[in-house]
């Protein structure tokens, strides 16, 4: 009883060193551990984004399987929705390892906005190295890594200029802080 009752107590005083978010989709719920230790800025963009309802409504519009599903810019019908202005790029220790959230730019590091990928592979390619800025990776899926491999696996054609779009939307019912 004594051990039980110090685990509990020592559980109890750990702090929390991330926040989550729990994305619920069309194909299940992710959630989301973000390390606002590591990635302070990008961390605070996103969970920003989450809890102004930003995400809520858009689709996950590029699938790549073995690389990457990405989402947070597009509604359906590939209509991009309006953003803040962008985060300037920030060197994190974090890895692009399967599983990692990362944010999505142009060849610009400092154009990010709203868009994140998740990694389906590790993907050291996209990690920064000297005087080569990467992907700042924010977090990681904690739960749902199922849903993810769903969504990986979705039938995917051409809209319009944009590839690797799932034929069958992949909505973002919500995103939610926790």
């Amino acid at each position: 009883m004594k051990r039980l009752l110090a685990a509990v107590l020592l559980l109890a005083a750990a702090p929390a060193a991330a926040g989550e978010v729990e994305m619920r989709t069309s194909q299940g719920v992710i959630v989301l551990e973000i390390d606002e230790e590591s990635a302070p800025q990008t961390a605070a963009n996103f969970l920003q984004y989450a809890a102004e309802g930003f995400f809520d409504g858009l689709i996950f519009h590029r699938v790549i399987p073995g690389f990457v599903i990405q989402g947070g810019g597009f509604e359906p019908g590939m209509e991009q929705r309006e953003t803040r202005a962008p985060v300037a790029y920030e060197h994190t220790p974090l890895k692009n390892k399967k599983y990692a959230i990362s944010m999505a730019r142009t060849s610009n590091p400092d154009s990010a906005t709203s868009q994140f990928f998740i990694n389906l592979n590790d993907n050291k390619s996209l990690d920064g190295a000297s005087g080569k800025p990467g992907y700042a990776v924010f977090g990681r899926v904690i739960e749902g890594k199922e849903v993810v491999d769903a969504i990986a696996r979705a039938a995917t054609g051409t809209v319009g200029r944009f590839r690797d779009v799932p034929l069958n939307d992949i909505v973002i019912e919500k995103a939610v802080a926790k």
